[in-house]
C-alpha cells in the first residue's frame, strides 16, 4: 500500500461516506482507507463481520454507493480546475481538525492557490444570520476588513446574510479568505453567490469535504461547521437567533476549546437573540476586530482602552484638580476657607489657584476665588458634578 493508494481511497470515501460520520471514522482509524474501502467491497470475508457494532443500513448505504464512486474520476477534475485533495499526513493538512477525533473529514478538496495549513494557523471564523439586519452587515464586512488589515484569515460558509459580507469585507481589504463549503468546490452555492465565490477562490481558498459536482443538503450545511470551527482559532457570531446554525458552529468551538465571540445587537431584536444567549454563558463580547485579536492573537496584541473624549481637566496635576474640586460654584472663596475645605494649606491652595487661573478655570476677585463663567472643558465645569 502506498502514499497514493491511500489518497485514491479517502477520494472515493469522500464520496461514499457523509460528512462527519463517527462510525466511519472509526473504521476508518482501525482499517486505514485502503482496507476500508476493501472491506466495502468485499461484503462476506471468510472470518467475521467487517463493521461490528454499524448498522446494516448504515453499512448497506456504504457498500451501494462505493460501486459507483469513481476516485480517479474526480482527482482529474480537481486537478482540472487547478485545485486538490489534502488529507492527513500532506505537509497541507491542518492539524487542528484532527481535535475532532473520529469525526474529521477523510479529506478536503481544494481551490485556490494558498496553503490551507498555514492560513488556519492564522485564522478566524465569521457567522451569522442569513437573513441579516444592514447593522449586522456591517458590523461583519466592518470586522472582516479590520482582521484583514490586521493579516488574519477570514473564514465562513459562503451563504447569504453574515456569510457573505465578512468575505466580502476581507476581499475588499485585499485580504485572505477562506469559504468552507457544503457541496463541492466546484457547485457555486447558493447560485446568487456565483461571482463572489469565483472571487473568492481566485483570491482566496475554496474548501470543501465532497467532491466535485456534490450538491448540499440541509444535513451537510449543519455538518459543515463543525470544520469552520476546528479549522479557526476562534468564533464570532454576528446576529443569529435561537435556532441557528451558527450557533452550532459557536458550541462546536467551545466544545473544541476554541474561543467563541459574539457581537450585540438591540435586546428587542430576535436577529441577537441567540447571541445575546451566547454572551450569557461563555462567550466574550467583542466589538471591533482589535479585541478580537487581543483574544486569538499573541501575548500582548492588546485592544487601546476605551474611554471618553480627553478634557482639559483629565490633564490637570492631581492637587490642582482636588483644589478645583474643592472650589464651590456660584460665589467666591477666600484662600484660607479654601483651604480648610481641600485639606492643604493656604500657600499650597494659593500656588494651585495660580496655576487654574493661567489654565483658565479661575478667576480673582480682590482677595477671592471663584470659578470662571464659560468653563474651559465644555461640560459645565464641574458643577455640582452634572
Amino acid at each position: 500500500m502506498t502514499a497514493q493508494d491511500e489518497r485514491i481511497a479517502r477520494a472515493a470515501l469522500t464520496r461514499i461516506v457523509e460528512p462527519g460520520d463517527e462510525h466511519a471514522g472509526r473504521w476508518l482509524r482501525r482499517y486505514g482507507a485502503t482496507g476500508f474501502l476493501q472491506r466495502l467491497h468485499d461484503p462476506r470475508p471468510p472470518d467475521t463481520e467487517p463493521f461490528p457494532g454499524t448498522g446494516a443500513k448504515r453499512v448497506d448505504g456504504w457498500r451501494r454507493r462505493a460501486t459507483d464512486a469513481d476516485p480517479l474520476r474526480d482527482l482529474d477534475t480537481i486537478d482540472r480546475l487547478g485545485g486538490r485533495l489534502v488529507v492527513p499526513g500532506d505537509t497541507e493538512w491542518p492539524r487542528q481538525l484532527d481535535d475532532l477525533g473520529d469525526a474529521r473529514p477523510i479529506g478536503l478538496w481544494i481551490r485556490g492557490r494558498a496553503d490551507l495549513r498555514t492560513w488556519a494557523l492564522r485564522s478566524v471564523a465569521l457567522v451569522g444570520a442569513r437573513a441579516c439586519t444592514p447593522y449586522g452587515a456591517h458590523m461583519a464586512t466592518t470586522l472582516a476588513s479590520g482582521l484583514a488589515e490586521r493579516g488574519w484569515v477570514v473564514v465562513s460558509g459562503a451563504a447569504f446574510g453574515i456569510d457573505g459580507a465578512a468575505h466580502r469585507g476581507a476581499l475588499a481589504a485585499q485580504g485572505a479568505t477562506v469559504a468552507v463549503l457544503a457541496c463541492g468546490v466546484d457547485t457555486p452555492y447558493p447560485r446568487g453567490h456565483t461571482e463572489l465565490i469565483g472571487r473568492i477562490a481566485e483570491q482566496g481558498l475554496l474548501v470543501g469535504e465532497l467532491p466535485p459536482g456534490t450538491h448540499p443538503t440541509p444535513s451537510r450545511f449543519i455538518l459543515r461547521n463543525r470544520v469552520i470551527a476546528a479549522l479557526t482559532r476562534g468564533t464570532v457570531v454576528i446576529e443569529a437567533e435561537y435556532r441557528s446554525g451558527s450557533l452550532v458552529t459557536a458550541r462546536g468551538a467551545q466544545r473544541l476549546g476554541r474561543h467563541t465571540m459574539g457581537v450585540p445587537g438591540a435586546v428587542t431584536s430576535g436577529l441577537s437573540a441567540g447571541v445575546h444567549e451566547l454572551l450569557r454563558g461563555e462567550a466574550t463580547l467583542v466589538t471591533d476586530a482589535a479585541e478580537v485579536v487581543e483574544l486569538i492573537g499573541d501575548m500582548g496584541q492588546l485592544a487601546p482602552p476605551r474611554r471618553g473624549p480627553v478634557l482639559p481637566r483629565d490633564l490637570l496635576d492631581p492637587a490642582a484638580a482636588h483644589i478645583l474640586e474643592a472650589l464651590p460654584a456660584g460665589h467666591p472663596t477666600s484662600v484660607r476657607t479654601l483651604a480648610q475645605r481641600a485639606g492643604t494649606s493656604p500657600d499650597d491652595t494659593l500656588a494651585r489657584l495660580y496655576e487654574l487661573h493661567s489654565l483658565g478655570f479661575v478667576e480673582r476677585q480682590g482677595d477671592h476665588w471663584r470659578l470662571t463663567n464659560t468653563p474651559t472643558d465644555g461640560s459645565n465645569a464641574r458643577r455640582g458634578g452634572s
